[in-house]
């Protein structure tokens, strides 16, 4: 099974506080097969770098570099939102990819950009060229489909989490029964992230801790059942705590508040404005009660301060087992986890699962595990989340601020002639 040549790796989609920890996972395990893989390269800025021929020497980081990246957000070798979707685009990459005697591919990356893997993969089988693509799972949303969970997650779930329990003490102190504080976070299509506060609660089913009202994208908003459970929880509560999901849409199908104008590079409508419409719904429809929205953005996919350990660990271990799988013959795969259940402990296997399978789909949050009000979850779903969110890296500072990996990215000389959009 053994393919002497070189390796690709490349992230894509948005960042997380984990996915250099992969890309870390994939370094690392790579140096171990110098028989198989001599060179080891980067694409700059996901598919867009590959056709460029955008590629950097990542061999040439220092071992200090490649343990940094385990606790670095953002993406280290830069990320893009894009499919490829002009003609000649993939013809580029197989190119590229023959150029440099590229036998192993791994991209990082969520639900569109494992179709991108599938669809090079798919040309390299067709053409005869021996390439073997195997897929790094990354997201925060945690959609994707055939795993457990993906790397991201758990870090982003830690950080809102510990977000909305501190925000909660802030709010209890500043309420009299007439205030609601509305936090929205990421979640275009599934709502595990929202969900994943219900974690910041000192009891899980506390009727006084925050947060009180949980809207998931899978739930369709009725307005008039939001109102009424407000009021019901500022009866007893001197605030009432919502979180809503960017992706909350009403019965007919509208995001709430979404700029539905525009698209991203994906196509997707650009979300944003849920937390400000329930805000103004509140303060048009209960008399005397202040409400106030906040919207975390980008800060809660690069919170590696709070990253959750076992979320770095698996995200390493998700790079590692990529290339474990590549040079033992594999192709046309993403890495997967797979729970090992156990009564008292948490443990994970990596499996495989077919790109095929993963690319585009979305795994929404199990409707048994939402609350028979609609706005709560149940505690199957603790269960399940608490593992994910253990454990605390240990962050070096300098200055007073945390200190993160920069790679030198020494370029590799480019071959062909310049790629023409």
């Amino acid at each position: 099974m053994s393919l002497q040549g070189n390796l690709l790796v490349a992230q894509s989609g948005g960042p997380t506080p984990v996915i250099n920890a992969s890309l870390a996972g994939v370094l690392t395990e790579a140096l171990n097969h110098e028989d198989s893989i001599p060179e080891i390269f980067g694409g700059l800025n996901g598919i867009h770098g590959i056709l460029k021929e955008d590629l950097v020497d990542l061999a040439a980081e220092s071992q200090l570099t490649v343990r940094a990246l385990r606790h670095t957000p953002g993406a280290a070798l830069g990320t893009c939102r894009y499919k490829g979707r002009r003609p000649g685009d993939f013809d580029r990459v197989l190119q590229v990819v023959e150029a440099h005697n590229i036998r192993y591919f791994h991209y990082i990356g969520g639900n569109d950009s494992q179709d991108t893997a599938f669809k090079i993969d798919t040309l390299a089988k067709e053409r005869g060229y021996d390439l073997r693509v195997i897929g790094v799972p990354k997201t925060i949303d945690n959609d994707l489909p055939l795993t457990d969970h993906c790397p991201g997650y758990g870090s982003v779930a830690k950080y809102l989490s510990a977000t909305v329990r501190e925000m909660a003490l802030d709010n209890a102190a500043m309420g009299q029964n007439d205030f609601v504080s509305i936090l929205e976070v990421m979640g275009r299509n599934a709502g595990w992230l929202a969900a994943s506060t219900v974690l910041a609660r000192r009891k899980d089913k506390s009727a006084s801790d925050a947060p009180h009202i949980l809207l998931l994208p899978e739930v369709p908003f009725q307005a008039e059942a939001f109102v009424g459970r407000v009021l019901e929880v500022l009866k007893s509560n001197p605030h009432c705590f919502v979180v809503v999901s960017e992706g909350v849409q009403d019965e007919a199908g509208n995001y709430l508040g979404a700029d539905t104008s525009s698209a991203d590079a994906f196509g997707h409508a650009v979300l944003g404005g849920a937390g400000e419409y329930l805000r103004t719904l509140v303060e048009s429809r209960i008399e005397g009660v202040k409400a106030r929205s906040a919207k975390l953005g980008i800060a809660q996919r690069a919170a590696s301060h709070l990253a959750s350990l076992t979320d770095v660990d698996e995200a390493f271990l998700c790079g590692q087992a990529a290339v474990q799988a590549a040079v033992a013959g594999e192709s046309g795969k993403m890495v997967v986890l797979a729970r090992i259940e156990g009564k008292d402990h948490y443990s994970v296997k990596t499996a495989l699962a077919p790109l095929g399978e993963v690319a585009n789909g979305v795994k929404a949050f199990p409707a048994n595990w939402i609350g028979s009000d609609r706005m709560s979850v149940e505690l199957p779903f603790i269960k399940y989340a608490s593992p994910l969110i253990q454990g605390e890296i240990a962050l070096p500072f300098e200055n007073g601020l945390p200190r993160y990996a920069q790679l030198a990215a020494v370029r590799v000389k480019k071959t062909l002639e310049p790629f023409k959009s």
